[in-house]
């Protein structure tokens, strides 16, 4: 596996059905198996092609049917988990799965590539609580992790921007993307294109961003 996968992985808890939903080649699926961190696997995904390269990684446990796979859109035809993971794909496409889902596992592991917020929004609407939330950098880039389990929860607005763990505890990993992110910003402001009240709010942002580097 990548090192992102590796690093999810790490985050799954122990379960008895274990759900990867928009599974790609099925890496995870297998890890979990291999490792005995799960007695039955679902792998789904809404591309049969792609689906089909997680069936042929993971065959062999499709013949002890400890491994069933479904061609999906989110959770729709796939039976009841303990536990699912969301990982690899958009934010507005992790919220859409969730809110069009008839029935959620107790735990979820999501790793949305991109608009993490509203993902951290649409959780606490569904009634899940924050386990775990914090940034990594794997692969040459940074990603959110976002552990969850039903149950109440709040988070103040810089918690559902940046992440429970990297406001309260600033990992590495986050004081680094911030740092790409403020240089970023910084930059931008300096174009000459940039008009003085788009400078004024960019530069405001950035003082918000020095705050964690």
């Amino acid at each position: 596996m990548t090192e992102r996968l590796t690093k999810i992985f790490d985050e799954i808890p122990r379960c008895k059905v274990f759900a990867d939903i928009a599974c790609d080649h099925g890496y995870i699926a297998e890890a979990m198996i291999k490792s005995g961190k799960c007695d039955i696997a679902y792998v789904s995904d809404i591309s049969e092609k792609s689906l089909n390269k997680a069936r042929e990684l993971l065959k062999g446990y499709i013949a002890e049917k400890r491994v069933f796979g479904f061609v999906s859109d989110g959770f729709h035809g796939v039976p009841e988990s303990d536990v699912a993971l969301i990982a690899g794909v958009g934010g507005a496409l992790t919220v859409r799965i969730l809110k069009e889902a008839k029935s959620l596992p107790d735990k979820m592991v999501l790793q949305p590539m991109r608009n993490a917020t509203e993902v951290r929004k649409t959780l606490l609407v569904l009634g899940y609580a924050i386990v775990k939330d914090f940034t990594v950098f794997a692969d040459g880039g940074f990603y959110d992790i976002i552990v969850t389990e039903k149950g109440k929860d709040f988070l103040n607005g810089e918690e559902l921007e940046f992440g429970r763990d990297n406001v309260r505890e600033r990992p590495a990993a986050f004081r680094a993307k911030m740092r790409v992110e403020l240089d970023k910003l910084l930059s931008y402001a300096e174009r000459d294109n940039v008009s003085a009240r788009s400078k004024k709010q960019i530069l405001k942002r950035a003082e918000r961003y020095k705050a964690y580097v």
